[in-house]
């Protein structure tokens, strides 16, 4: 395996494990009062201003080609209706379920490159995606009951939120954004989420301001890893070894979601979540492990 690859698997893996945070701090935010669009607001404002530094810091050009604007708005907009869109599943249907529809972006991921980008057609590639899909099922099986939210919504946001992804990913690959530096990339994404958002919260219900410590902590944990850095690794893993590995890769969000209810909450760990976690770690080496 090239060295270019074995980074790019670590930056995928970093990513999805960060990624696999964002329900907790969210729903933790959420149960707190906030609603989606000052969860969203903060989350992504904080994240954009810690790159930004990050950025400026690491000597990154900010300057953008007048044709490079329009995709990188695009993109936005495909990342932001994502988080969006995941949030009020997660508000509506219990969040083991939402994140198991999220995880069918690898399937349209896979698809449309096959199809769209003339990508060669896998056997292989297929049967891991499925069963990365089928171990993220088992592993959210346990926490199929919604919640005391409309399932119709729920489950219509968390489709939306497939295709918002797959789309976003692909992007990255495909466009005129593949040569704009992955930090640079990340911040004007995250810039343009937070404006949006923030007109969504002034249109709705407003936004507070957070004053107290223990808040601005649960800010910080969504901010940080499971955003900013998550975000940045994303985008390097996608040019290191493109859209299909990361996003099979993507299957480690779940595992890091489990590993968390143990611990944090005391959720039970079944035989149908070992079995899970077996199926998405196969599925996840026989791809790497795949000759390119």
């Amino acid at each position: 395996i090239s060295m270019n690859r074995i980074k790019g698997i670590l930056y995928a893996a970093v990513s999805s494990s960060t990624f696999g945070l964002a329900p907790f701090f969210s729903i933790t935010l959420l149960l707190a009062g906030f609603s989606a669009f000052e969860v969203l607001s903060y989350r992504w404002g904080v994240a954009a201003i810690v790159l930004t530094l990050f950025g400026w810091c690491s000597g990154c050009n900010f300057r953008l080609a007048k044709k490079d604007l329009l995709v990188v708005f695009l993109l936005s907009l495909l990342r932001a209706t994502t988080s969006f869109s995941l949030l009020i599943a997660y508000q509506n249907i219990a969040t083991g379920v939402a994140s198991t529809i999220h995880f069918m972006y690898p399937l349209a991921v896979s698809l449309a490159m096959m199809f769209f980008f003339h990508e060669k057609k896998s056997l292989l590639v297929m049967l891991a995606v499925l069963m990365s899909l089928f171990g993220a099922a088992l592993l959210s099986s346990g926490e199929l009951e919604a919640k005391s939210g409309d399932t119709i919504v729920g489950l219509v946001a968390a489709c939306i939120s497939v295709f918002s992804y797959g789309g976003y990913i692909i992007g990255v690959r495909t466009t005129r954004a593949a040569q704009i530096n992955s930090t640079v990339l990340t911040c004007y994404v995250m810039g343009l989420g937070t404006v949006l958002y923030f007109i969504g919260a002034l249109t709705t219900s407003g936004l507070r301001l957070v004053a107290d410590g223990y808040t601005w902590l649960i800010i910080l944990g969504l901010a940080l890893p499971a955003t900013a850095i998550s975000n940045i690794t994303l985008v390097k893993a996608i040019k290191h070894i493109g859209p299909t590995l990361t996003s099979i890769f993507g299957a480690m969000e779940p595992l890091t979601a489990v590993i968390i209810g143990i611990v944090a909450f005391k959720e039970s760990f079944t035989v149908a979540s070992a079995i899970g976690i077996m199926l998405i770690v196969t599925a996840v080496t026989i791809v790497v492990c795949k000759k390119k």
